[in-house]
């Protein structure tokens, strides 16, 4: 990957819809030029996949909460990844350092789909306890991917 990719992929971070000549016009290359490096980039797992981004607040998704996730004994990543996929409120999760095991971002409809979710999580046998924050104001939130 060179710098080249490197332009191509920031300008698809800031919009995937860009046309190749339009990115081309940017990074100094053809359109079928940023064509065969953009597919390259796909079938090299660089480029995982195309999205949109929602308004989570437009799409009824506005109650979010991060949650501290506390386990009993030591669990291991897969195992937490096979407990948390089952909720489809979770949004992002990472093992962190410190007393909790993992932190979770989850998003629902309103308190009580939050409180369902959570739920769910608790009923992990694996799981003690959970210590959650409610966002109230979201201040800023980039996408690294």
């Amino acid at each position: 990957m060179d710098n080249l990719d490197r332009g191509i992929l920031d300008l698809l971070r800031q919009n995937a819809r860009a046309g190749y000549g339009d990115i081309g016009s940017v990074v100094g290359l053809s359109a079928s030029a940023v064509k065969r490096r953009v597919d390259r980039l796909v079938a090299d797992r660089v480029i995982r996949g195309f999205t949109i981004q929602v308004d989570p607040a437009i799409d009824g998704m506005s109650t979010e909460a991060y949650v501290e996730l506390f386990c009993r004994g030591t669990v291991a990543p897969e195992e937490l990844l096979r407990i948390l996929s089952g909720v489809p409120e979770v949004v992002d999760a990472g093992t962190v350092t410190g007393s909790a095991d993992a932190i979770v971002h989850i998003r629902a409809r309103d308190i009580p789909g939050l409180e369902a979710a959570l739920e769910k999580v608790r009923l992990a046998p694996n799981v003690d306890h959970t210590r959650s924050a409610i966002v109230l104001s979201r201040l800023i939130h980039r996408t690294a991917e």
